[in-house]
């Protein structure tokens, strides 16, 4: 915490978040497109810097490294998962439906750029520990995911003439 710092921001850091969402817990975690590579999956905590643009797994838009290629800086937080090459991630929602027992507390975040729906599970302390990439085979770039009062998942593509998905267990 900084002495002279503004007390109605939260965190910051951030270059271009997409998704947000709360864990079970409560926890405020987000996701995050960086330039050219270098996604975050980002808990934030409050006062904390996530760095960008001193520091990042990214490059800049005309494919330098950022900042000569540092990704670390004492004080600044690291991400808690990154995604290189870039997956653009949108919205993202905690699994805590009763419909698909094995992904709860998973979270689910769409991906633009990476046409797929990504499944994280994480440890009780936060690491990401696997990843599953899925709807790869529709080939659509997919803006959001939300958990229905259903307990199913339902995912919205991003195009003039959007679908939207429910995700249901298999019969």
């Amino acid at each position: 915490s900084t002495k002279d710092a503004d007390p109605s921001v939260y965190a910051l850091g951030f270059r271009d978040p997409q998704g947000m969402a709360l864990s079970p817990t409560g926890e405020l975690w987000i996701t995050e497109n960086e330039p050219r590579g270098g996604d975050e999956l980002n808990l934030i905590k409050p006062g904390k810097n996530y760095g960008f643009p001193v520091i990042s797994y990214g490059r800049d838009n005309d494919g330098k490294l950022l900042n000569n290629g540092k990704t670390q800086k004492e004080g600044l937080e690291q991400p808690v998962y990154y995604w290189t090459p870039s997956i653009a991630p949108s919205g993202m929602t905690f699994y805590t439906g009763k419909q698909f027992p094995e992904w709860k507390n998973n979270i689910f975040a769409g991906s633009m750029s990476g046409m797929q729906l990504v499944r994280l599970v994480l440890t009780n302390d936060g690491r990401v520990v696997f990843e599953e990439k899925m709807l790869r085979d529709r080939c659509k770039r997919i803006r959001d995911v939300r958990q229905g009062p259903d307990g199913l998942l339902y995912v919205i593509t991003d195009e003039d003439n959007s679908e939207v998905w429910r995700v249901s267990p298999a019969k």
